[in-house]
């Protein structure tokens, strides 16, 4: 689910935001596309569980239009909305799975636990539905792949978040130090920085900051995992891979990040380091930009793309965000499906970004909403460039709930051991996750 995957101010606390607790344990297969014993039943009440933010009450004002909206279109139906916190979400939902006569119709759920839910049999395949679904056609692709597994849709994206480069316009100035338009020049700018400024970060990076270092892996060329559906092979240890390691490891130490206080940093600590004046540059989502507006550096910073290896491009960023799914166990499956696309329109997704800032999922709504808040444009423009996403495999939980990539970052960082010996241990763990 990460949206750090799942850290946010006036976001959702999730993300990634943000490690993910997905449901590792097989939960009985619930009954199929009928919706439960009842059959198809087109009146009753549906109950939906989606997630508790921070400052609740924006969401629920748009989600209650959305449930008055579609109450009206479906006379005889009913909608009981229920709001329950992010971090007892997997027990919750594993007991859900577990019990139909007590689970919901329809849950919101981190955009990393798709495959997870669907190895546990807990969510409905609408892959006729999605498709039939006009508004569909302009969902982000990477937002879709957030909801397919083995080529089916499982539910329907809700928001997106992407991370983009926070950096001090005072500071670079003052040390005379261009805006990067490269990783390469992101490094020299991070140590030209912290020489000048000593008492500064040049760019907070974090040992446990997965979601901050695997773009400049996808950079180089490399992947987190090669492969599709239930097979999968880790791909951490190629040399493409080893590259970006070493361009993100290289930041940790006394020119810019000492490995002493960033190995154990998350992406929220590298965050508050920039938003309260540590550091003169931090990787940071959209969902990022409540924080560092309170914090003491408004009005003295900027956001552009995180650049790539070659100078002017863009850096795949990895493609958090929430979903909305359809629990087979549904009675009135019909019914939930329509709440569905009700709870993710395009009207719905442009309040949501009023009320909240989460990033539509529908190019067009996105492009709306960078044209009346302007500092959403670096972010659009990242998801333009092309982003990437986490392995569709249940094993991915476990990797994540592991600590599998941070602690291959932070064995680095301290010196235990170089890059490709810690690469391929982490490869093997994997690959060991995977296989189960």
């Amino acid at each position: 689910m990460k949206r750090t995957a799942l850290a946010r101010t006036r976001l959702p606390v999730t993300a990634l935001v943000f490690a993910s607790l997905a449901v590792a344990s097989c939960a009985p297969q619930t009954s199929g596309g009928g919706g439960g014993a009842k059959g198809d039943e087109k009146s009753g009440t549906l109950r939906v569980w989606l997630f508790q933010e921070v400052a609740n009450k924006p969401k629920e004002q748009v989600v209650n239009r959305a449930v008055a909206a579609f109450e009206k279109a479906h006379a005889g139906a009913k909608v009981e909305v229920e709001y329950i916190p992010v971090d007892t979400r997997a027990q919750r939902i594993k007991a859900a799975f577990n019990d139909p006569s007590s689970a919901p119709d329809l849950i919101e759920y981190g955009n990393t636990d798709t495959a997870g839910y669907v190895k546990d049999g807990g969510l409905a395949d609408v892959s006729a539905e999605f498709g039939a679904w006009d508004e569909a056609k302009d969902t982000d692709p990477t937002a879709k792949q957030s909801v397919t597994v083995d080529g089916k849709v499982y539910g329907a994206p809700l928001f997106v978040g992407v991370r983009a480069l926070y950096y001090r316009t005072d500071v670079l100035k003052d040390a005379g130090v261009p805006v990067p338009t490269s990783q390469a020049e992101l490094i020299a700018a991070a140590k030209a920085v912290r020489k000048a400024k000593p008492d500064l970060y040049g760019l907070a990076v974090g040992g446990a900051y997965t979601y901050g270092a695997m773009p400049f892996v996808w950079a180089h060329g490399g992947e987190l995992a090669t492969g599709s559906g239930s097979s999968y092979q880790a791909a951490i240890n190629t040399e493409a891979s080893r590259k970006g390691i070493a361009a993100y490891t290289s930041l940790f130490g006394d020119d810019n990040c000492p490995a002493q206080k960033c190995a154990k940093m998350g992406g929220n600590d590298t965050v508050t380091a920039f938003a309260s004046g540590k550091a003169a540059m931090a990787i940071g989502g959209d969902f990022s930009h409540a924080a560092v507006e309170a914090g003491k550096v408004k009005g003295k910073y900027a956001v552009v793309p995180l650049p790539g290896v070659e100078k002017g491009s863009v850096a795949p960023a990895f493609a958090g965000g929430n979903n909305i799914g359809v629990l087979k166990s549904t009675p009135r499956r019909t019914l939930a499906v329509e709440l569905m696309k009700s709870l993710t329109a395009k009207k719905t997704q442009g309040e949501l970004f009023d009320a909240m800032g989460f990033l539509p999922t529908y190019g067009d709504v996105r492009a709306e909403a960078a044209k009346k808040e302007p500092f959403v444009e670096p972010f659009v423009k990242t998801l333009a460039s092309g982003t990437k996403f986490v392995p569709a495999s249940p094993g991915w939980g476990k990797i994540d709930a592991s600590l599998v990539l941070p602690t291959m970052f932070q064995q680095i960082v301290s010196g235990k051991k170089d890059v490709a010996a810690a690469s391929d241990e982490a490869a093997k763990k994997m690959d060991e996750a995977f296989g189960k």
